[in-house]
């Protein structure tokens, strides 16, 4: 038999039972003697022995399904060498459930934190693929990861329904787009919904410089504004302190979010209404968009042709429209950032978005 561990971990997003379908149907495809054992709630199925067999039938008719079918948790790679109130080594449980059932191999499909744990497990000595999986597109070795253009699409869809009310009534209103510590999917979807302020990680704002484009939006004759500010945008001020400091100021101010934030330092330096919308976690939910669906497919075949070789110990990858393999221990702890000085960026401003830096 050859059997084939397979789980889920960190955020759910879009396309994860699409990539789970693309492994499980190539594998079964070349060969008939496939099981597959999958861990229920990420990291914690394996740790824990929690886990269902599947078969390809559990596979079929999830193409377009959101979240996961497996179930996922979040296991802090910070925390997987420390073991929890109930004294487990997880590390060691991890091995030893994989062991157990013999597995020839584990399919993870995950993001920075996961990845950062799917490598431990590979310099511990079990056979690793993983697939890139979350909306925020950070993942170092890839072009792309499936669910990021599915969070795009919602979150411009935000931005456009924003549009009208922002003009009916002239009013300043900002969205915060989901991304964690990187800008992605701001960047993408404050520039198809027309944003006119798009304030990023990477990009340390300026008040005063975000309330003069408004000002200029405004002596121009345009009454309303749309900015599309990332979870994770930080000031020019706070970005020069050090972490530590940096840290303690942020859990002194009591926002909810940086969208709070930044509508009061505006509201205070002008007379125009501000507002806020949050989208949240609907941009990590619901039916993965076509082109999800596709490159889902594509990494999970890809991974599934790996297995079928042997050849373990990688993440499956895009880059330049081409599937690629990439080393595990050369993604685990890399961040994909925007780069402040990229293309997309200089086009951005040449169309007259600010970014609030100058």
């Amino acid at each position: 038999m050859f059997r084939i561990g397979m789980l889920t971990s960190g955020g759910d997003c879009q396309a994860l039972n699409a990539a789970m379908r693309g492994v499980v149907k190539g594998l079964c495809s070349k060969r008939n003697d496939v099981e597959i054992y999958g861990f229920q709630d990420g990291y914690k199925g394996l740790i824990y022995s929690n886990f269902e067999m599947l078969t390809a039938k559990d596979f079929s008719g999830i193409l377009t399904m959101g979240g996961t079918i497996l179930g996922t948790s979040r296991q802090p790679f910070k925390l997987m060498r420390v073991p929890g109130p109930d004294g487990i080594d997880k590390v060691e449980a991890m091995k030893h459930t994989y062991h157990k059932l013999n597995l020839n191999c584990l399919v993870v499909l995950g993001g920075n934190g996961t990845h950062k744990t799917a490598n431990l497990l590979r310099e511990e000595g079990l056979n690793v693929i993983t697939l890139p999986k979350t909306i925020d597109n950070d993942l170092w070795g890839t072009d792309m990861t499936f669910g990021f253009q599915s969070a795009v699409d919602i979150a411009t869809e935000a931005i456009d329904r924003i549009h009208t009310t922002a003009t009916s009534h002239s009013r300043v209103f900002i969205v915060e787009v989901m991304g964690h510590k990187v800008g992605w999917v701001t960047l993408h979807a404050g520039i198809a919904g027309g944003a006119d302020i798009i304030l990023l990680p990477e990009i340390p704002y300026d008040v005063d410089n975000v309330v003069r484009a408004i000002k200029s939006r405004t002596e121009a004759g345009k009454h309303f504004t749309i900015i599309a500010v990332a979870e994770g945008a930080i000031t020019k001020e706070d970005a020069a302190l050090p972490k530590k400091k940096l840290k303690e100021k942020q859990e002194k101010k009591g926002y909810p979010s940086v969208a709070y934030e930044l509508a009061e330092k505006i509201q205070n330096r002008m007379d125009q209404e501000v507002r806020i919308t949050v989208p949240g976690h609907t941009q990590r939910g619901g039916s993965p968009c076509p082109y999800d669906r596709v490159l889902a497919t594509r990494l999970g075949a890809a991974a599934a042709d790996l297995i079928l070789k042997e050849d373990y110990g990688y993440m499956v990858g895009i880059k330049n429209g081409n599937i690629r393999k990439v080393p595990l221990g050369e993604v685990a702890g890399k961040l994909k950032m925007v780069d402040p000085k990229a293309d997309i960026i200089k086009e951005a401003k040449i169309v007259g978005i600010s970014f609030g830096d100058e």
